[in-house]
């Protein structure tokens, strides 16, 4: 994916000493709490998302190297370094939808949540996977990525059909909504199959 790719954006942002990703998390907290208006809901959707992929890099590294999983180890590491792109890219995110609010371009802001929730729904088709390959003593962060994940499609999916309203291009925008209505049933579905399973297998 060609966002995937270390940008100027993202040089900037990681230089931008008021940027949400170089502020402290009680910082970010507490502006998302404030009367402001950004960062808001897209940008917190984002940060959500973030949480969930960064489990999945930690369920990853703890498997990685365990003999027990050694069979696995080609597959997880590819698995890991898609995840620690998007892992950044989330955090890029928190601070692009800011942004986007901010240029008062509708096209930018619906851009971000749409890849927010897209990126969603790529790394939570590992989550599968990675109950049968992961490291059974962190299988319940499994489920918890799994989670963050769906709330992150679903936030996403708010901040793009709000903004779709104001999009004029209506081939567009239905062509945006018949995709998310089809992620979203695979979201949920997906979601629950794994609540469903890991709970299975913690209390054997």
């Amino acid at each position: 994916m060609k966002g995937m790719k270390k940008s100027r954006t993202s040089a900037k942002t990681a230089r931008d000493p008021n940027s949400r990703i170089n502020k402290s998390l009680r910082k970010y907290l507490d502006d998302l709490a404030a009367k402001l208006p950004a960062p808001g809901g897209g940008s917190a959707a984002a940060f959500t998302a973030g949480l969930g992929v960064a489990l999945i890099c930690m369920v990853i590294n703890f498997t990685l190297g365990k003999p027990k999983y050694a069979r696995y180890n080609t597959e997880l590491a590819k698995m890991l370094s898609m995840s620690e792109r998007i892992r950044k890219r989330f955090l890029e995110l928190v601070d692009l939808d800011v942004a986007a609010f901010k240029s008062k371009d509708i096209n930018q802001a619906l851009r971000v949540p749409l890849e927010v929730a897209r990126l969603c729904s790529k790394v939570l088709r590992l989550c599968p996977s990675l109950v049968r390959k992961g490291n059974i003593n962190l299988i319940s962060d499994v489920a918890v990525a799994a989670i963050l994940l769906e709330a992150g499609f679903s936030s996403a999916l708010f901040n793009v059909n709000i903004n779709l309203r104001y999009i004029k291009n209506r081939t567009r925008a239905n062509r945006i909504i018949k995709e998310l209505d089809k992620e979203r049933s695979y979201v949920r579905k997906t979601r629950q199959g794994l609540e469903v399973r890991i709970d299975e297998i913690i209390r054997r």
